[in-house]
């Protein structure tokens, strides 16, 4: 940690002793100061990624439910068209019916990548644990030396 090169122990004073360990207790915060900085940026990488999974997941799956609910809508019109009307709709799938795929489908893909983006997000702890780790073991190796 210190660089410079230091006498034998009997020869140095008290004080440069005390200023050796400071500097040393110095260089070792700056280190886990950085380390914790870079653990956070890829752990906030991470984050970010999950987080738009589930946002896109959650867009395609509200898409699905209003398409869900249009659904509903013709299939209630389509419910009160009197039997004897002169409508005939040439298509094999009522309107109604068309919506409701869609809808089902996009709210399938929906419902999927929010389970996917919520594993993805619950793989990882965004706090810095290694960091945390070292800094404890930092301590009870400063504690157990004296």
């Amino acid at each position: 940690m210190s660089t410079g090169v230091q006498s034998p122990p009997d020869q140095q004073s008290l004080t440069g002793l005390v200023k050796g360990i400071i500097a040393d207790f110095g260089d070792l915060i700056r280190q886990e100061i950085r380390f914790a900085k870079a653990e956070v940026k890829s752990d906030f990488h991470k984050t970010k990624e999950s987080i738009a999974v589930l946002a896109t997941g959650a867009a395609v799956a509200v898409l699905g439910v209003f398409l869900l609910a249009w659904m509903l809508v013709y299939l209630l019109h389509w419910l009160t068209i009197p039997p004897d009307a002169a409508l005939h709709d040439p298509a094999r799938v009522p309107l109604w019916g068309c919506f409701g795929i869609v809808g089902l489908v996009l709210l399938a893909i929906g419902a999927a990548l929010v389970m996917a983006g919520k594993k993805k997000l619950e793989a990882f702890n965004p706090l810095p644990d290694q960091t945390a780790q070292t800094v404890k073991e930092n301590v009870e190796w400063i504690a157990n030396s004296k």
